[in-house]
């Protein structure tokens, strides 16, 4: 190692105590937001009806919001009643069933399993058809639910989605067994949940979520997906969606609260923001009337945290709500990054930034810290690799200080 590269990792190493030093570890717990104290069918009043709209080839009429299997019991018993009818990640009820109140009217619900790579890690793991055909029909025995109405091709924490449009092409696996549980009665619809994986280090020839969905639609086989998306500029998802609506392709957007779990951390910042507008709620009136999305899926903890984000889907965005998007835009364009990947190919180090900044994500705005060091640890190059030699600013769209952030998650998650 040079000398140079010495005195960077002296500033890398410096940056990450500064962090500790500043107070950046003193949220490794904390509580949700907002304590609940409502009852379902309160929470369910408050939000009123959910509006819908169709999803994909099929027409399906979904709620603009859809729930998940790891939401928990009130606010999903509150979701019911407000419409949520669509279900993802629904094999995280194998291990309890499916809840009474969706089994006693299944056909008013959409239930989507997820399907994850076999073997190895998540990053070299297998498509593997005879495996995923035997998962699926173990998870509708231990949920209970008798069929899927979406078998998604999911590949866990660390995967989503296929690597590039070549994987799609000749990767057909997943698609052969989609195929013969159709057959069988079993599923009705196949989806994607799409990450982006250009310069990323521990996938050959990665290419982004945008080039990698845009394939998806051409290919004509599956129905809907799902990526990340949020407030801020994002030209390149933009101009997915608009393709996809074009051939009636459905979207569902998911890790959507970019930042706003450390901005409600931050008192004087919520001091600014217009009176009486949470940022969850303006974040929904926003997705659900101003993008080309046709659906959502945000984290809520509680039954108040539901109210305070549900309530807001199919509302006008009102000129404060607005006026909150556009400082929280600029917030989050300083804190929290929105996992384009498009600085990965630059980095000498071939640092993962996107994921150990999607971990950091976990961390300080869903306060699931022990997700976010269980994944950051298993990376086998962890963001202390940094030689601070600033290469990827320039292709930063955020114009975020990549080096500082990475410092700053090696502490807190290390």
């Amino acid at each position: 190692m040079t000398d140079k590269r010495l005195i960077k990792r002296r500033e890398f190493l410096k940056l990450s105590s500064a962090a500790v030093v500043a107070g950046l570890t003193d949220r490794l717990t904390g509580k949700p937001w907002i304590e609940s104290g409502l009852t379902i069918e309160e929470a369910a009043r408050k939000v009123g009806r959910l509006p819908r709209r169709k999803l994909g080839y099929s027409g399906r009429e979904v709620s603009v919001l859809i729930g998940a299997g790891d939401l928990a019991e009130a606010p999903t018993e509150a979701g019911i009643l407000c419409g949520v009818n669509y279900w993802h990640k629904v094999n995280r009820w194998m291990q309890g069933g499916a809840p009474d109140s969706i089994l006693k009217n299944r056909e008013a619900h959409y239930c989507q399993v997820t399907v994850d790579r076999v073997g190895r890690d998540h990053y070299a793991g297998l498509i593997d058809e005879e495996e995923h055909y035997e998962f699926v029909k173990e998870a509708l025995k231990r949920t209970g639910l008798a069929y899927f109405d979406d078998m998604q091709l999911h590949y866990g924490y660390l995967h989503y989605g296929y690597h590039n449009t070549d994987e799609l092409k000749k990767e057909r696996g997943f698609i052969r067994a989609f195929e013969r549980l159709k057959k069988e009665g079993l599923v009705k619809h196949i989806c994607l949940s799409q990450h982006g994986y250009a310069g990323n280090s521990r996938v050959q020839d990665g290419q982004s979520a945008a080039e990698i969905l845009t394939a998806v639609v051409e290919d004509g086989l599956y129905e809907h997906a799902q990526f990340m998306y949020s407030y801020g500029a994002d030209p390149e998802m933009d101009r997915f969606m608009e393709f996809a609506r074009k051939k009636g392709f459905g979207t569902i957007a998911m890790k959507t609260a970019r930042g706003i779990g450390r901005m409600r951390q931050d008192k004087a910042f919520m001091g600014r923001l217009p009176a009486g507008v949470p940022p969850h709620n303006a974040l929904v009136r926003w997705l659900t009337t101003r993008t080309k999305l046709d659906a959502a899926v945000i984290r809520v903890r509680n039954l108040e945290e539901l109210v305070d984000t549900y309530s807001g889907a199919g509302k006008e965005l009102r000129p404060q709500d607005a006026q909150a998007i556009e400082m929280m835009t600029v917030q989050a364009d300083r804190t929290a990054c929105r996992l384009c990947t498009e600085c990965q190919p630059h980095c000498p180090q071939q640092l993962p930034i996107a994921e150990i900044l999607r971990f950091e994500r976990y961390a300080r705005d869903d306060n699931n810290w022990n997700k976010a060091r269980k994944l950051y640890a298993e990376l086998p190059r962890k963001a202390d690799a940094c030689v601070n030699c600033k290469t990827c600013i320039p292709f930063c769209p955020q114009g975020l200080r990549i080096p500082d952030k990475l410092a700053e998650t090696h502490a807190l998650l290390s």
